[in-house]
């Protein structure tokens, strides 16, 4: 959606969202001000503690004391917005936006990169070349599952130490900005995004193989700079691509290309079906453990003294508290659940696949898994969104609550029904249209008269390419059998 956006604007929007971003971060060290919001006192403020409500957490009374805004407004608003963003806007709209990625980018823009001396043994010239990552290194071929641990460390830490300890969560959004910092300085391009950051699996969930309003790379007629690709602002003013090669196929070019040509990897199921059972298991396991929907649903888990209850009861079930640690019952929850969702979506699959072949439909595996992996999406963006930010959303007026599913609802459906119908084949069509409208014009026929009145604007990929197929056959048998008559 914002790959036609001029780079100078988008800069101006990424600072604005970079300062934000550590305004907020500043706040977990040093925030005098926004407890006062949420004292009981305040009469004025709809953050205000009402004393007289109880949180029941493992069959006891939580009561709520003032607490700073900051780690509440980070995981209830924040990372929802992002989340919606991916689905709604689509990759390219995050990946042009996202502060992390803008910050890994200060050593190139600085020229401060580590560099290999090169030398020509012919010339004898030296010059330095910037470092990428290579393609037969073990990170280009194991950083997906890289990524995908450190996601799930990450939401193990959510619930254990960062929900709501302030100054933890500082530390950590602190290191993650110079750990982007230090990946941007020993390696050229978005290694940071591509290779490191814990969150490109999710963006690979919601944004692949489109977003419900994103641009697309491979139809009309291709552009220099598609999607989110890097690129660089001449002093003249002019835009032109700035992309190393850093990985490929690379997402920030063409997402739908990537998506296809790796969709039969090992890795997409892990991706997938794991994704899903650890976004079931994390919303789960606050039910576990206070016993009741209510302690995740008041988001009282963002103010609690969190790291006092690391060697609680980790479980409370039935109204009994399960003697298992919650420093150990978090990992081994999450880690079941994502474990779970890998077998069940392994399992659905070859039972699809079995289905097809009774009913004589000789599907290609990358249709059969891109239908699994669409419902995947679509099922755990409802779930998330059933959860996250209802701690702000309960202080909305009822029909802007009302409101906010139905949005949710409307949205993902739409992109169900957009993203449903995607096939390699479709994609290779529309990449191909263009050119195929090209080579039917040469032959000027009246098409608005063969064709009911449309032009060949009007006719989808799939009918250009069927046309493109047959009329030049048909036109070389009209030829032959005309010769013949004269002959005769």
């Amino acid at each position: 959606m914002l790959d036609k956006t001029r780079e100078q604007h988008i800069h101006k929007v990424r600072w604005g969202l970079t300062t934000g971003w550590l305004l907020l971060i500043l706040s977990l060290f040093y925030d005098p001000w926004s407890p006062w919001m949420t004292n009981s006192t305040n009469a004025n403020s709809p953050l205000r503690i009402r004393l007289e409500d109880c949180v029941l957490v493992q069959g006891m009374c939580l009561h709520e004391t003032p607490y700073a805004l900051g780690a509440p407004i980070f995981w209830g608003l924040i990372i929802p917005s992002t989340i919606f963003i991916l689905l709604v806007f689509g990759h390219e709209f995050w990946r042009r936006i996202c502060p992390l990625s803008f910050l890994s980018q200060i050593p190139r823009s600085l020229g401060w990169q580590r560099a290999r001396k090169r030398t020509d043994t012919k010339t004898g010239r030296v010059w330095y070349d910037t470092v990428k990552v290579s393609r037969k290194s073990w990170l280009a071929r194991y950083h997906f599952y890289l990524q995908f641990g450190l996601f799930y460390l990450g939401l193990c830490s959510r619930i254990l130490f960062i929900n709501s300890e302030r100054f933890v969560l500082g530390l950590f959004l602190g290191g993650t900005i110079l750990a982007a910092i230090a990946v941007g300085y020993l390696y050229d391009g978005k290694s940071w995004c591509h290779y490191f950051c814990p969150m490109a699996p999710v963006q690979r969930i919601y944004g692949e193989p489109r977003g419900l309003l994103n641009s697309t790379a491979h139809e009309g007629d291709t552009p220099r700079i598609t999607q989110s690709m890097c690129r660089v602002v001449s002093p003249t003013g002019q835009e032109s691509g700035a992309c190393v090669g850093c990985q490929s196929p690379c997402l920030d070019i063409d997402a739908e290309r990537a998506y296809w040509e790796t969709i039969t990897q090992p890795k997409q199921r892990v991706l997938y079906y794991g994704y899903v059972g650890l976004v079931f298991g994390y919303f789960t396991y606050y039910y576990l453990y206070a016993g009741n929907w209510e302690y995740y649903l008041s988001g009282i888990w963002a103010h609690e003294e969190q790291l006092e209850t690391l060697w609680n009861p980790g479980f409370y079930i039935g109204d009994h508290a399960l003697w298992i640690p919650k420093i150990i019952a978090v990992p081994l929850t999450l880690g079941i659940f994502a474990l779970g969702g890998y077998v069940i979506g392994c399992g659905l699959e070859k039972r699809y696949q079995v289905y097809q072949k009774l009913h004589h439909q000789n599907w290609s595996l990358e249709y059969i898994r891109h239908r699994i992996f669409t419902l995947c999406t679509f099922l755990a963006f409802n779930f998330f969104f059933i959860f996250a930010g209802r701690n702000f959303l309960r202080l909305l007026p009822i029909y802007i609550r009302c409101f906010f599913p139905i949005l949710i609802a409307v949205c993902s459906t739409l992109w169900l029904y957009r993203t449903w119908q995607r096939s390699p084949t479709l994609y290779l069509r529309e990449k191909l249209v263009i050119r195929l409208r090209r080579q039917l014009s040469q032959f000027n026929l009246d098409v608005p008269r063969l064709l009911a009145g449309k032009s060949l604007k009007d006719l989808s990929a799939s009918e250009i390419y069927v046309l493109a197929k047959i009329l030049p056959g048909l036109m070389q048998d009209n030829r032959t059998f005309d010769v013949k008559n004269e002959a005769r």
